[in-house]
């Protein structure tokens, strides 16, 4: 019987099933398959045929209605407008998504196209929310039955019978995996981004799941591989060779957050305790799950290089007991994050105690400011919570303006000497001991100067920052040993080493001179730095004030030494917003595990090899990055280059960090992530993870703004973007190089054009003649140091709507409080009798609609009407009503629920407030056409048409 290749539609084979003697049909795109013809039949492919139909509220439609009702407190009415209905397409999602949809006439013959009218009806609608102020249900949100448990991203449908023999036929058709590679592939779904609205549930999915070959690991442990909070790859599926990279112009990059935060839930990470340390003596990477023991046990090979060797006499023995101890049960075989204690020959000295030297700006401008006196009671009252586990811990604090400021004090004495250096220009320490104090032996000491350092300057007239000599006065202190210099500024360095000028130039703005702004100003602050890398010192910058403050200089110190920025403008400690945002911040860096003098490298499978370095670090060497610290939830960025094709079926990523804990112990923390190589350019797509993509963008981006311009830094982004959709669209779709109506994307990177959209507007990246370069700059260092659980938000605002949210939002639920659904950010969803949050993990917006009712204001702000509200930063009241106390809970858990220090302000917007605080409230609504920034719909447009002219090759 003869193949029916001649009736099949563009894209499809038929290959003889000897075994069931009949045809069966295959998408060379995907390497799916069925047993229907596709012109005779609507039926699923083979592979989905094991997945349940659909829930019956998944094509649900809204009814566009008007109601109109009467509010119970009183007389004002509320009006429903019409909602047109925006559902997203759910047939991508393997459980719950059913049948796939019928191709319709032109479309892209690939398999999870959704047709153009299937995103309007695919929706449901959840039940009215009980209780809030306008009855009527939320219109563009699943109900909770669908909503509940959405597949993830890139899930698998289950395997269907005979997988050897599609798997030969596969190889027939020149699709293999790589060599050793029997996994079924990943499942490919296409959408088409002209027609399907960004859902902002797709990012809080999980990364495309990592599927690597039967018995690659040696363990059954859940943890065998890395969580991707740790450390997650742009891409799950690593290709064979930098051919199939190139081709596919996806970026490779890890990125890893080494030392992220442990909340309610985290696993602790395992610690060995034992010393007993398996490496490799090849390439010394560490024993993990995916090694292999060979010759009985008594050897292991290496999985990066394949080197056998020795297995360490005491794997087996337990010396706390002294017996002996099953090896399968040892943590470094079961999880893929572990920690080591560090024998001696780790160590090039004894690990170093914990040194906080404080540099405190005591002039005209910090006084009055009340950041003095907010930064020392912060002190004083985190005194506990320094880390100080064996009484090692110890404390300098200097004070400078114009000159500089040091006080003594002795062993057990309450009281402290000010001893004064006015000579900025040749710094010395006036005196050579009780500079430096012991935290617990000078507590009296310590606790009676913070209460007083405030008073001491009250009355200061000294106008000027001597921080360049405070900076080197500080290095003589603390060099010998290394730690922590904290620096809180409140004025533009004036005197002595260091000093810079005003150099903001608003003609500049907007310009392609804008990038020389973001560059430092003076070389001082970069050497100096490199300096203190080298003694193992780290510099932690908190920066006030109300006028220019050169961030972009002064973020060398923290970049250069691994430390962190924070920038406070228009700092007054009056407003009592501005006081607990700082203190919050500041207590919970001082109060943080310190990881002092640690070096960093990641090691990987032979053929690859780490190329470029994102972050707040020095590249000592090579591969080598040296951190005199390590702040929690920091996160880094690094190139990965493929030199060689790779051979195995799975390759190997570890990273190693060695430092030393504030409790005198000598630690290594190993990462691990296991991922399997092919040699199927739509494995790599399927693959791709959107999140670590945008970060890894994110801080090229930077990098480039910083190297060229601005402009260029945008232009990057685009070009990148377009580059990947035109490469998609030529080599997994139908429509191939020509010009398509289309713009096809998989499921798994739809959402990656918005947050490249949301780049293009970030204040560190954006076109604007309006944005002041210190905020721009404070915006980078936020843009190339935030974990991507808070990067993503920071450039992809959450949008929460509080007036019609369902009962049970901002209530107690399993996981804390019940977040509201989340919408998607665009003023098409803004009501002018609503409220509405708007964060970005920064700053929260609380949005007031003109319309608002009298009730909701008394309920919510404790005034008579909305005329009598003012817009502006603020505290909510505590009501003693039910949405009082929910409206406030879900503002408590946006400034809780993400990893990292900071402590958002909030914002009150009225509708027809301040025009500035308007627009930079809708600022952040960044689907939405803004100044000369295009709306999403223009910009995936704009991309588009650069992919149908051949404007990404």
């Amino acid at each position: 019987m003869a193949a029916p290749n001649a009736q099949l539609p563009p894209g499809w084979v038929a290959q003889w099933d000897a075994t069931h003697q009949r045809h069966l049909f295959i998408e060379t795109a995907s390497g799916r398959s069925q047993w229907e013809h596709p012109l005779q039949t609507n039926s699923p492919p083979l592979d989905l045929l094991s997945q349940s139909p659909p829930p019956d509220n998944a094509s649900a439609h809204h009814a566009t209605h008007t109601k109109r009702r009467q509010y119970a407190a009183g007389q004002t009415q509320a009006y429903y407008g019409t909602t047109e209905a925006a559902g997203f397409a759910d047939a991508a999602y393997g459980a719950g998504a059913g049948a796939a949809p019928a191709q319709q006439p032109g479309q892209l013959f690939t398999p999870g196209l959704a047709a153009e009218s299937q995103f309007a009806s695919q929706q449901g609608q959840p039940p009215a929310a009980q209780g809030g102020y306008f009855q009527g249900a939320e219109p563009d949100y699943p109900a909770p039955a669908a909503y509940a448990q959405p597949p993830y991203v890139g899930q698998q449908p289950q395997a269907a019978p005979q997988i050897g023999q599609l798997a030969d036929q596969f190889g027939q058709m020149g699709i293999n995996p790589a060599a050793g590679y029997s996994q079924k592939p990943f499942a490919l779904y296409t959408t088409n981004l002209l027609t399907a609205a960004p859902d902002p549930r797709e990012l809080s999915r999980p990364p495309p799941e990592i599927r690597l070959p039967p018995n690659a690991c040696i363990s059954n442990s859940p943890f065998a591989n890395c969580d991707p909070s740790y450390q997650r790859s742009t891409l799950n599926a690593i290709p064979a060779n930098n051919s199939i990279l190139s081709k596919s112009k996806l970026p490779f990059a890890l990125v890893i957050t080494p030392y992220r935060s442990i909340q309610e839930g985290d696993d602790a990470v395992p610690l060995v305790t034992d010393t007993v340390i398996a490496r490799c003596r090849r390439c010394r990477s560490y024993i993990n799950p995916y090694c292999q023991f060979i010759d009985g046990g008594n050897r292991w090979k290496c999985v990066l290089c394949n080197y056998s060797n020795e297995t360490p006499q005491l794997f087996d023995w337990d010396q706390t007991r002294n017996v002996a101890a099953d090896r399968w049960a040892r943590a470094e075989l079961n999880h893929a994050v572990v920690e080591y204690v560090a024998p001696t020959e780790y160590m090039v000295r004894p690990p170093q105690p914990p040194y906080y030297t404080f540099l405190i700006d005591v002039s005209q401008a910090a006084v009055q400011s009340g950041m003095v006196a907010t930064a020392t009671r912060t002190i004083l009252e985190s005194l506990d919570r320094i880390p100080n586990a064996d009484d090692r811990t110890k404390v300098a604090i200097i004070g400078f303006d114009t000159a500089l400021y040091f006080f003594s004090i002795a062993p057990g004495a309450a009281e402290s000497t000010m001893l004064v250096v006015s000579d900025v220009d040749d710094v010395f320490l006036p005196k050579p001991t009780d500079l430096l104090v012991n935290l617990t032996e000078a507590r009296a000491g310590l606790e009676n100067l913070l209460s007083r350092l405030g008073e001491m300057f009250q009355n200061t007239h000294t106008v000027g920052s001597a921080l360049g000599p405070a900076l080197q006065a500080a290095f003589k202190m603390i060099s010998a040993i290394g730690g922590k210099i904290i620096v809180l500024s409140s004025s533009l360095p004036s005197i002595g080493t260091g000093a810079l000028k005003v150099r903001e130039d608003p003609k500049v703005l907007g310009t392609s001179k804008e990038s020389a702004l973001l560059q430092p100003a003076s070389n001082f602050y970069k050497t100096f730095a490199i300096d203190c890398s080298r003694s193992q010192v780290s510099v932690d910058m908190f920066l006030f004030s109300s006028g220019y403050t050169d961030v972009a200089t002064l973020s060398c110190l923290p970049h250069y030494t691994s430390g962190s920025t924070f920038f406070y403008p228009a700092f007054n400690a009056s407003r009592s917003e501005d006081a607990i945002k700082f203190a919050h911040e500041f207590s919970e860096i001082l109060a943080s595990p310190i990881m002092l003098e640690a070096v960093i490298r990641v090691r990987a499978t032979k053929g690859l090899r780490m190329s470029g370095f994102h972050g707040n670090f020095f590249v000592r060497s090579t591969d080598l990055l040296a951190m005199p610290a390590v702040p929690l939830d920091q996160s880094y960025a690094i190139e990965i280059a493929i030199d060689d094709p790779i051979n195995s079926s799975f390759a190997v990523l570890q990273t190693a960090v060695l430092h030393s804990t504030s409790s005198g112990e000598r630690r290594i923390r190993v990462l691990t992530l296991a991922l399997p190589v092919t040699s199927n350019i739509s494995e790599v797509f399927a693959s791709a993870d959107q999140i670590a993509i945008a970060t890894f963008l994110a801080n090229k981006a930077v990098e480039r703004s910083l190297s060229s311009k601005l402009e260029d830094a945008r232009d990057a982004i685009t070009n990148k973007l377009t580059e990947i959709l035109g490469t998609y669209k030529s080599t997994m779709t139908a429509a191939g190089a020509g010009a398509s109506a289309q713009l096809a994307v998989c499921e798994n990177l739809k959402m990656l054009p918005v947050l490249c959209l949301g780049l293009l507007k970030h204040i560190g990246i954006r076109q604007s003649s309006q944005i002041p370069s210190d905020l721009r700059a404070y915006a980078q260092t936020l843009l190339t140091t935030l974990p991507s659980q808070m990067l993503i938000p920071y450039i992809y605002p959450a949008f929460y709507s509080l007036h019609n949210m369902p009962p049970e939002a901002g209530t107690i639920g399993e996981r804390g409080i019940i977040m509201p659904p989340s919408l998607p950010p665009t003023s098409e969803r803004l009501e002018r009798h609503g409220l509405f949050v708007i964060e970005d993990g920064q700053t929260i917006f609380l949005w007031v609609g003109r319309d608002a009712v009298p009730q909701l204001v008394m309920d919510v702000f404790n005034l008579p009407s909305y005329e009598q509200l003012r817009g502006g930063k603020m505290t909510l009241p505590l009501l003693d009503n039910p949405f009082s106390q929910r409206v406030n809970a879900i503002i408590s858990k946006i400034r809780e629920m993400r990893r990292g220090p900071y402590w958002p302000h909030l914002y009150v917007v009225k509708e027809d407030g301040e025009p500035p605080l308007r627009l930079w409230a809708l600022s952040n609504l960044i689907q939405d056409r803004a100044d000369q920034l295009p709306s999403y719909q223009q910009y995936i447009n704009t991309v588009k048409e650069k992919i149908n002219i051949g404007g990404y090759t």
